[in-house]
């Protein structure tokens, strides 16, 4: 063979042996398995059936914070385990019955009380916009409301909190909760009371808060119906709350009609939305009613519903400027204010004020943003 065969050859054979060597890199590690539903261990916790092999999400990814920590995935015939840093991202595959291949990515991802602890705090400085307004209980409507469903009765004659506690319970056990489907087009308290009454249906976070709403206000009680958010600026999920003023604390109390729950500190003090918030980020000791339900069907849980749900939708708030009935349903020539608040490391700060109106169906939306709580959670005159 002469030199320029002999160098060829050479070059090829080099050529060859890299071309292994970076398949072999990306060569993704194999698990067989003959069920379709198998086990984690997440650093301490055995989660048993808890994870759907699907083949069709490439890659289907699990997330764990606990860093330092293994993570193991069992099948009926084999396992594999990684363990957790901050920067790692492993993928293998997971073979089901020897013929689907379902390609699995873990990586370490913060807790939701994580990523809330780790937010920038607030400003005093003040974004203008018009005062909080909360229709009168003298108001035509809302007497109505308040004579049609015996409110006065069903609050009771107790002290103030009582009959705050009690319209909360009532609401909770009246109205089921049913987050799969919209509320309906006209959007106060008398129509979709009847309208869940006589189509035996539900109304999801947003529609039992603001009938719950409108409920305290036509017993002279000011309220509001509070969206809390993520902190990312697209989400697919937040919760919906009523904040109620309480005169006799003189403060904020959070009232959550979905679940029937209020939170307490270790007192047995009342506890506001942005005292609730402050307390998770400090970790300090919050409880929750042990008597909180979703639908009388399954217990809301301390773990689930505050450390891990709510903590995620504790970055930001928004609320009507104005409290009143059927504030939103859709009108041609309608304006609806809201103001958010929003910390100081948040998504989307500005404009201060923004408008726009949806010619679809004629209402004017104005926005107004504040990283100034004070100002968000003024008490009502």
């Amino acid at each position: 063979m002469n030199k320029m065969k002999r160098k060829m050859v050479l070059s090829l054979t080099i050529m060859f042996v890299i071309t292994l060597s970076v398949r072999s890199q990306t060569v993704l590690p194999i698990i067989q398995s003959k069920i379709e539903v198998i086990d984690i261990k997440d650093g301490d916790e055995l989660f048993v059936g808890s994870w759907s092999l699907a083949p069709h999400i490439k890659p289907d990814i699990y997330t764990s914070n606990k860093i330092g920590e293994f993570v193991t995935f069992y099948t009926d015939m084999d396992s594999i385990s990684y363990v957790i840093h901050p920067d790692s991202v492993y993928n293998f595959v997971i073979v089901i019955n020897e013929k689907d291949s379902a390609y699995q990515q873990l990586k370490y991802a913060p807790t939701y009380l994580d990523v809330l602890k780790g937010a920038e705090d607030y400003n005093s400085e003040k974004t203008i916009f018009p005062d909080f307004f909360y229709q009168d209980s003298s108001d035509l409507v809302l007497k109505t409301l308040r004579a049609e469903f015996n409110l006065d009765s069903i609050a009771g004659g107790g002290n103030e909190v009582s009959r705050i506690l009690n319209l909360m319970h009532w609401i909770h056990d009246f109205i089921p909760h049913d987050g799969n489907n919209e509320n309906p087009i006209v959007k106060n308290a008398m129509s979709m009371i009847t309208k869940c009454k006589r189509e035996e249906r539900g109304l999801n976070c947003r529609g039992l808060a603001t009938v719950l709403n409108e409920c305290y206000l036509s017993l002279g009680i000011k309220s509001r119906f509070v969206t809390c958010m993520p902190k990312d600026s697209i989400f697919s999920d937040c919760h919906v709350i009523n904040m109620v003023f309480s005169k006799d604390l003189n403060k904020w109390i959070w009232i959550d009609p979905t679940h029937d729950a209020y939170i307490l500190d270790e007192q047995g003090q009342l506890l506001g939305l942005m005292e609730v918030r402050q307390k998770l980020i400090n970790g300090e000791t919050v409880i929750l009613n042990p008597d909180a339900n979703w639908n009388n069907k399954s217990s809301t849980l301390k773990e689930n519903y505050l450390l891990k749900y709510m903590a995620k939708n504790l970055y930001r708030f928004s609320c009507p400027l104005k409290s009143e009935h059927d504030y939103e349903t859709d009108e041609k020539g309608r304006i609806r204010e809201n103001v958010e608040l929003i910390p100081l490391d948040g998504y989307n700060k500005t404009p201060k004020k923004s408008e726009k109106t949806d010619k679809q169906i004629g209402v004017t939306f104005k926005t107004y943003k504040t990283n100034n709580p004070s100002q968000f959670w003024v008490k009502p005159n």
